[in-house]
């Protein structure tokens, strides 16, 4: 499964969700992927360098979902989708992350408003929890 960055800050800050179960569940099936624009959120969040280190190092081992070309126009053309709708998406990175995550089908582990907006342009996106 793929995994939004807000779920993986509250499993780093050990707060226990239901999405923060499921991760650790996954995590230990080693059924985790991730995507560069997540490790970007992730590391642009760090408190200092130790934890920029620490982040770095754990996220490392993850297998990567790489984007291509078609994948940032469909994430564009969801944003787009959503707008011509009324639809507000806060962040066209989320937009992206689902389209990756479709493109790979894979279900996205998300907590974020935002897939719940862009599921109603991509209904197949498949979101846990």
């Amino acid at each position: 499964m793929l995994v939004d960055s807000g779920v993986w800050i509250d499993w780093i800050r050990v707060r226990e969700t239901v999405a923060t179960r499921l991760l650790d569940i996954a995590l230990d099936k080693g059924d985790v992927v991730l995507a560069p624009v997540i490790v970007q959120e992730l590391l642009q969040g760090a408190r200092d360098e130790p934890s920029l280190n620490e982040l770095k190092a754990m996220l490392s081992g993850q297998p990567m979902l790489m984007p291509g070309l078609e994948t940032h126009i469909a994430a564009a053309e969801v944003y787009a989708r959503c707008r011509w709708r009324g639809l507000t998406v806060r962040s066209p990175h989320d937009c992206l992350i689902a389209c990756l995550a479709l493109e790979h089908g894979e279900p996205l582990l998300a907590e974020d408003r935002d897939y719940r907006v862009i599921r109603q342009v991509l209904p197949d996106l498949e979101l846990l929890p």
